[in-house]
């Protein structure tokens, strides 16, 4: 495997748990939200870490970087999160170089999303990018990686039916509200909190049931403002909201607090309600379903009440991988090439060396000496043998560091070349 150090002991590392083993309760002990977010930064910017990459979203965890051992980045993880090592261990991976840059492809090109061929996951590769520029966590690797990883999603995109047919959390909500909820455009429908899924189900709500009985409730009724504006909706204060909840028949839940904002305390139901609970962690206490009357849904039983559209993005996998693997070999021979362009430069430098001394020499001892022509002439056969020995080490069939390090004994080149 070729190592990515990017300082003499460091390599690159992928940390991280998602919906695959790690059910909604765990994710959200491992949540960071954006206060979460900034300490975490501030602390490896401290710690000295030379680059490092966050993500969080509903579906996963996850932090690349360098590090001289992925326990420096896990503790990073644990220190502004409820959770701890122990529970981490139980459901988390860990990868490293190229299993690491392997696995932020998958994820960032939506084939390794809780549902196929979402892409919005690069948004937060994107945001979380610029993230670390303001704390100076991100470098030549990290920029070149994120930027392929997009690469390659726009690609699958532009190039395969991976993401076609409307196939996400929002529309499965939408979905399921609409097969069991009847005269749904009668009912009474409440959205609490202004979390990106619970918008978007509200969105498809208003565009699908011609519902005229939808109201917004959110701690800060500004933004609540904002967002109902756009879509038409009626907006309480805060304050309102046990009323609220008396009144509705749907309610779904999209805040993004740290623990249940909505509890037995708060419902008094003499009518059925179902509660679509669309936030990591969990905002909806879990002895709010043993009410008479309450169906409470989580966004991991919603993931899973997906269609026939699956099976027909299933198809294009392969394709995916394939653009993948193209993209992702153009970014190794990038690292290759990096890797190796210390050692080139220091080599033409020396027989630069070696040439200024001769032709100094044989300046002084011949009459008719052309000194222009003939640094001309060697300036040219440098090149030449420097591109040779570039192109020998881009072979995939040679051990490069082998060869690198016979370069610099033969050349007596400077110790300390990374």
């Amino acid at each position: 495997m070729t190592n990515y150090n990017i300082s003499k002991h460091s390599s690159f590392y992928t940390v991280g748990l998602s919906y695959l083993k790690a059910d909604a309760e765990v994710r959200g002990m491992f949540s960071l939200d954006a206060a979460a977010k900034d300490a975490l930064l501030q602390q490896a910017q401290s710690d000295g870490i030379e680059g490092l990459l966050l993500i969080s979203t509903c579906n996963r965890t996850e932090l690349h970087g360098f590090a001289q051992h992925p326990y420096q980045l896990i503790k990073l993880l644990c220190d502004h999160t409820n959770g701890n090592v122990e529970a981490f261990q139980k459901v988390a991976y860990i990868y490293k170089n190229n299993e690491a840059i392997t696995h932020l492809f998958r994820v960032g090109t939506g084939l390794d999303s809780q549902i196929l061929g979402d892409f919005e996951i690069i948004s937060q590769i994107k945001q979380g990018f610029y993230h670390s520029k303001q704390y100076g966590l991100t470098n030549h690797f990290l920029e070149r990686l994120c930027n392929a990883v997009i690469q390659a999603s726009k690609r699958i995109k532009n190039e395969t039916d991976i993401s076609s047919g409307a196939t996400s959390v929002a529309f499965a909500s939408v979905q399921y509200i609409l097969k069991n909820v009847p005269d749904i455009s009668e009912k009474n429908i409440l959205l609490f909190g202004t979390g990106k899924i619970g918008r978007n189900t509200c969105e498809n709500l208003v565009k699908h049931t011609d519902n005229k009985h939808i109201t917004l409730i959110n701690r800060t009724r500004d933004k609540a403002e904002k967002i109902a504006g756009k879509f038409n909706l009626v907006v309480k204060d805060y304050g309102e909201l046990q009323t609220e909840i008396r009144k509705t028949d749907v309610l779904v839940v999209a805040t993004g607090a740290q623990s249940p904002t909505i509890n037995k305390s708060l419902l008094y139901c003499r009518k059925p309600l179902l509660i679509l609970d669309l936030s990591i962690p969990k905002n909806v206490a879990n002895d709010v379903a043993e009410l008479e009357g309450v169906k409470v849904l989580h966004l991991d039983a919603l993931s899973q009440m997906t269609d026939e559209t699956l099976e027909k993005r299933r198809k294009h996998v392969p394709k995916a991988e394939e653009i993948i693997a193209e993209v992702q070999r153009d970014f190794t021979n990038w690292l290759e090439t990096r890797k190796f362009a210390p050692v080139i430069k220091a080599l033409k430098k020396k027989l630069k060396t070696m040439k200024d001394e001769e032709l100094d020499f044989q300046s002084k001892k011949l009459g008719d000496f052309n000194a222009e022509q003939v640094d001309l002439v060697s300036n040219r056969i440098i090149h030449k043998i420097t591109r040779h020995f570039a192109n020998h080490l881009k072979h995939a069939d040679i051990d490069s560091d082998e060869s690198l390090q016979l370069i610099k004994e033969v050349f007596q080149l400077e110790e300390g070349l990374q």
